[in-house]
């Protein structure tokens, strides 16, 4: 028996589908406070401005 039977393939790639997903998932939050504190931030320009 090999070390590449079909059980050990599904573990690496549920084990790496988890890893992929957990940084987009990063990624995504990344994103999102970036665009929460750019909103911020330019609330803060335009309230200078007035």
């Amino acid at each position: 028996m090999g070390r590449n039977n079909d059980r050990n393939i599904k573990k690496h790639n549920d084990k790496l589908h988890k890893a992929q997903d957990k940084v987009k998932q990063a990624e995504i939050l990344r994103k999102e406070k970036l665009k929460e504190i750019a909103k911020k931030f330019n609330e803060q320009k335009s309230s200078e401005n007035s």
